[in-house]
């Protein structure tokens, strides 16, 4: 698919065909990040930070603590 560099006020702009958003899962007001690579330009889904709410109800609760030996002290360390 081909589209136009267009002027946009003082910058340039590409408009992004609802097809391509629809493929990339993206939506009006996403945010993205743009960087160029190899000179391409290449967009990507911002990444989401996720509240503590969200993390916490990821939580499988399958994580088992335990102790590990760190070897003897090779120095002045306090035991």
């Amino acid at each position: 698919m081909y589209t136009t560099i267009q002027k946009w006020g003082n910058s340039q702009a590409v408009r992004l065909p609802k097809p391509i958003l629809e493929m990339a899962n993206l939506n009006e007001n996403d945010k993205v990040e743009i960087k160029v690579q190899d000179n391409n330009i290449i967009i990507t889904p911002a990444k989401k930070h996720r509240t503590l709410q969200e993390r916490i109800a990821e939580y499988q609760c399958d994580y088992k603590c335990s102790e590990w030996d760190t070897g003897k002290p090779k120095g002045k360390e306090v035991l």
